[in-house]
């Protein structure tokens, strides 16, 4: 695509058209698979010098340079680095930026192996961790210390899907010379495109919507100019990289993402919408809905929404829930989400400290696969009457 279309185009048509030109690999439309290690180079001056392309494969390969290049048309960074896993997403840029006796800010709806990873290694290090509630707002900033090196951000929160102004605490946190990282998974920047609100570092479980079809593990850290070259230098002093086959299998599904995410988003919202006006349904937790708690700041801030949200069941406890689960036949009962199948579980929210977990009942987190949203409409009820049969 010329660079006259390409800034004219729409955001789905750049995605088809990012990473990988055909025309440097025989007119193929995706990139070719490479398994290496080792690269040769053709005489001792451009070893030394390291003049050409590829150097080890650890430092990167074409599959690896492709979806690298299509992660960066869509988050609009300078740089992005592929990881294993979302969590190893999350843990290298706080590796990479913090040292023994700086102090970290982490809202307190993150993702629970963030909160894991923080708490454990993270303290082990002398990195004081300290939590906010996503409702603090700018009032961040009589949390900003000294020593305060990094604010993490997640929006929406974790499970229960609290929202905070980004490009206001992101600001708050620059004038600290603190650095600024959000885990952005649930929107993907289809959605959401952190590094346009002043954040340095967009996190993702490529895993989830990339991905797409539950059968890999993956994650990436894309980085504004000034940011990326500290998280290369500790990806490459840790030795991380992504598999070629994971990092095909992602750049072909980011290809069919934005088709996947606005049936995601549809279905949802129309289960959400039914389930608002069910009996034995306290509240549904999803930010797109009029009557969620931070809609305002959602709508201000993000074009779509996922298939993820939470419903809190009106009453009961650990008894109504497994019921409510063991009914479902089409949501199976498993981890993760973002694939084509849809999922529930009863989140676990005895970790938070500061965000105050749904009095009314248990919560029930549910992943909107692409199934008809009738048939899971019908699922649902089920599962709803056999929870009001288990008080």
């Amino acid at each position: 695509m010329s660079t006259e279309n390409k800034e004219t185009a729409g955001r789905a048509t750049r995605l088809l058209h990012a990473g990988h030109e055909p025309k440097v690999f025989h007119g193929f439309v995706n990139p070719p698979i490479v398994h290496a290690s080792t690269v040769l180079f053709p005489n001792a001056a451009a070893m030394r010098e390291r003049g050409q392309a590829y150097t080890y494969a650890l430092r990167g390969t074409p599959t690896l340079d492709a979806l690298e290049g299509a992660l960066n048309e869509l988050e609009g960074s300078a740089g992005t680095v592929l990881l294993p896993s979302g969590l190893a997403a999350v843990s290298v840029p706080l590796l990479a930026f913090l040292s023994s006796g700086d102090h970290l800010l982490v809202v307190d709806s993150v993702y629970g192996p963030t909160r894991i990873f923080c708490d454990g290694m993270l303290r082990r290090m002398g990195v004081e961790v300290e939590y906010f509630a996503a409702s603090l707002g700018t009032g961040i900033a009589a949390r900003m210390r000294p020593n305060t090196r990094a604010v993490f951000l997640e929006a929406p929160g974790s499970n229960t899907f609290e929202m905070l102004d980004v490009k206001a605490v992101a600001e708050i946190a620059h004038g600290a010379n603190a650095v600024v990282m959000m885990d952005n998974t649930w929107a993907t920047p289809l959605f959401f495109r952190p590094l346009e609100h002043e954040v340095d570092l967009s996190i993702h479980a490529l895993t989830k919507y990339p991905g797409g079809h539950s059968d890999v593990m993956l994650g990436s850290v894309s980085a504004t100019r000034e940011a990326f070259p500290r998280l290369r230098a500790a990806q490459m002093q840790m030795g991380i990289n992504a598999a070629p086959d994971d990092a095909y299998l992602v750049f072909r599904g980011l290809k069919t993402m934005p088709v996947r995410l606005a049936h995601h988003q549809a279905a949802a919202l129309d289960l959400a919408h039914w389930l608002e006006g069910r009996e034995g349904v306290a509240r549904v937790l999803h930010p797109a809905l009029p009557s969620f708690e931070g809609h305002e700041l959602w709508r201000r801030q993000f074009s779509g929404s996922s298939g993820l949200f939470s419903l809190v069941l009106d009453g009961g406890g650990r008894a109504q829930a497994e019921a409510f689960l063991d009914a479902l036949e089409l949501f199976g009962l498993g981890y993760s989400w973002g694939g084509f199948e849809s999922l529930a579980l009863q989140p676990s929210l005895s970790d938070r400290t500061l965000t105050p977990v749904p009095a009314e009942g248990p919560v029930i987190r549910l992943q909107v696969g692409l199934e008809d949203p009738e048939d899971l409409r019908r699922d649902l009820a089920r599962a709803l009457e056999a929870a009001a049969n288990a008080r």
